[in-house]
């Protein structure tokens, strides 16, 4: 079960956040300096006020970041972390590690699900926001990644439990005594994966800052997050053991196990392709349709606001890119198509000569012994915008 956070846990919060206000006299100048001192401090709050006037309205830092950290978490060094997910942070180092690793896999499932679009999912180095300014926008990507990075959580703090990782959580223990499916009668044994732990901890994690967020905004991504837990659930398999004389099944011992997480991000890719644009209900509470006659979202579909930019030309407002120098394909009709891709733009073909190992041949004993095949092929890149038109978008 998880533990409410309490005074021990506020007390190991970041330093910056425990430190009491700069108290009065810090600032009182000294009385040769008078004059020099006050336009000084004049100067810095100006300064200071300027800053804050540059800062976009709401800066997405997230928990995504620690995927970047790996095992060097640290929580108080994790920027956009509100108290709770930081009380988290601490209090279950190991599992951390674990929302690391799912970072990294979904994130990589994100790139793999979108690799043949305009916008592939690229995240920004060293940078906390992790994908940039593309998800201030209520978009149907915004949508996809909330879903997939919750589902990615879940899967991970699932497996690693399963996997005696985890101090704090083993094989679901709810999964117990007998029961049938089509085949028959069998016995819950082994080590169901505990769907329940991944579940619980990544709903109070993940979640944590959009429920003290409380706006349309939050609304939408604590949906989105909830589809994906959800999906993680959805594939879950069952695998059974056989007993009897010679194989011949009379008994069964099965549990429940967690699928590749491919399926899962197939599953979500449909969600973002059937995904439902709608509005906040007045009182915050729901959504409704965006237009009269579009169909009302279901629990399972990923709802957005914003149409998406068309990603065709570097927009540092709206974090897209653009598809200059992407690799496209000259016969693909679909998104991978260099007229899709391209944006009409046209396409630039270079001959490239790749080497592989080929012929490969195992000898005994131990080696293989390939040998090396040059292979000339066009590759198609997307050409650039003309210059009036990129500076147009910059």
């Amino acid at each position: 079960m998880l533990r409410q956070g309490g005074a021990e846990d506020a007390a190991q919060l970041s330093p910056w956040r425990a430190r009491a206000p700069v108290s009065a006299p810090a600032l009182r100048p000294a009385a040769p300096d008078g004059s020099r001192a006050s336009a000084r401090f004049s100067l810095a709050c100006l300064l200071l006020l300027l800053l804050l006037l540059t800062l976009p309205a709401r800066v997405d830092t997230s928990w995504w970041y620690i995927g970047a950290l790996g095992a060097r978490v640290i929580c108080d060094n994790i920027p956009g972390l509100v108290s709770r997910q930081r009380q988290l942070c601490q209090r279950y180092p190991d599992i951390m590690r674990s929302v690391g690793e799912g970072a990294r896999e979904w994130i990589r499932e994100c790139q793999h699900q979108f690799r043949h679009h305009r916008w592939n999912c690229t995240t920004l180095d060293r940078d906390h926001t992790v994908f940039g300014r593309v998800m201030l926008r209520s978009s149907r990507e915004a949508a996809f990644v909330y879903a997939i990075s919750s589902a990615g959580v879940v899967h991970a703090i699932t497996r690693a439990c399963s996997q005696g990782e985890l101090s704090v959580c083993s094989c679901d223990p709810y999964t117990r005594g007998r029961h049938h499916d089509q085949r028959g009668d069998f016995d819950w044994g082994g080590c169901s994966d505990n769907i329940h732990y991944g579940v619980r901890f990544a709903k109070a994690f993940v979640d944590a800052k959009e429920k003290r967020l409380k706006d349309a905004r939050a609304l939408m991504n604590l949906h989105n997050n909830r589809c994906g837990r959800t999906a993680v659930r959805r594939f879950l398999k069952l695998e059974c053991k056989c007993h009897g004389v010679s194989g011949s099944c009379t008994l069964r011992t099965c549990w429940r196990a967690l699928s590749d997480f491919r399926r899962t991000g197939d599953y979500l890719r449909r969600r973002y392709d059937g995904a439902v644009q709608v509005t906040a209900t007045q009182d915050g509470a729901n959504f409704t349709a965006a237009r009269q006659g579009y169909r009302r979202a279901t629990r399972t579909d990923l709802v957005y606001f914003d149409n998406s930019p068309d990603y065709c030309v570097l927009d540092k407002a709206a974090g897209s890119l653009g598809t200059a120098g992407r690799v496209c394909s000259k016969t693909s009709k679909g998104t991978d198509g260099c007229e899709i891709m391209c944006c009409g733009r046209g396409y630039d073909t270079t001959r490239v000569t790749r080497v592989t190992q080929c012929e490969c041949k195992f000898h005994w004993c131990c080696a293989v012994r390939c040998k090396e095949c040059r292979n000339t092929v066009d590759v198609h890149t997307c050409k650039a915008p003309k210059k009036a038109e990129w500076l147009d978008q910059t």
